[in-house]
């Protein structure tokens, strides 16, 4: 399947310390790109490219907080450093400080989800494309939320942010496809990770969350490693613009349970 063949290809993943950032490095090395796997603490980094690396696949470490546009900038410029270019880029870092009705949500609330969910993938871009052109070309792929399409209980504001990452996946198609960028978006629904705890991990909630979805149960952060090794590849060379829901159904399920 030489199409999935990412042999020389240099991808950088943000959020990849655990959980769908993780799995998705771990299918693109798989796949022999090299990666640059990056989140905010460098320890827990290390560890992870430690096990990359008694594997025999090649991974570089770079802490990073996308919401910080100098720290933006100093990761793409080591991951060309180590590895010559840049020709994937994986968007996966997100926050979500605020837990509750939207009207309760405060402005510093607001503030970090934005930076951090919307405009950090916009620095990413902004930072990774140039090194793209320069290659022939690139693959993009935010990682989005099912949220985007459909405000969930209790997660307005992270829901707001999903809406604009999907926009800004399509808008940024549109503007990159002469340069042979694809754009394209993950939506996943639950995921069970550290990051949605607070719902898997209330009993009460989790019960809640599953009658919604058809296949009746969370998602393993291994079941999107799929799609995003299609986006990555050169299989999707005419798909760009687009959005991949991965939820078990739940958003064309009637969320009634018989």
């Amino acid at each position: 399947m030489s199409q999935f063949d990412l042999s020389g290809k240099v991808a950088i993943v943000t959020g990849a310390s655990r959980g769908i950032g993780l799995a998705l490095a771990e299918t693109l090395t798989a796949a022999g790109a090299k990666v640059v796997l990056s989140s905010r603490k460098q320890e827990a980094l290390d560890d992870v490219v430690a096990q990359f690396r008694q594997r025999g696949e090649e991974a570089t470490a770079v802490a990073a907080h996308t919401g910080e546009s100098e720290a933006v900038r100093h990761l793409v410029e080591q991951a060309v450093a180590v590895y010559g270019g840049v020709d994937i880029l994986i968007n996966n870092a997100a926050t979500n400080p605020h837990f509750g009705p939207i009207l309760t949500a405060e402005e510093s609330h607001w503030d970090k989800i934005l930076d951090v969910n919307v405009k950090g993938y916009f620095r990413m871009v902004q930072a990774c494309v140039p090194h793209m052109m320069a290659r022939g070309g690139g693959k993009i792929i935010n990682v989005a939320s099912i949220a985007g399409r459909k405000p969930q209980p209790m997660m307005g504001v992270y829901s707001v942010s999903k809406a604009a990452v999907l926009m800004l996946t399509e808008a940024l198609a549109v503007e990159l496809a002469p340069a042979n960028i694809q754009v394209n978006a993950i939506a996943p629904g639950f995921v069970k990770t550290k990051f949605s705890a607070a719902l898997w991990g209330n009993s009460q909630v989790n019960t809640a969350v599953l009658k919604t979805i058809p296949q009746g149960r969370m998602a393993e952060p291994s079941e999107l490693t799929g799609i995003a090794l299609y986006l990555a590849s050169s299989a999707s060379s005419f798909t760009t613009g687009a959005t991949f829901l991965v939820d078990g159904g739940q958003m064309v399920g009637s969320g009634v349970q018989f």
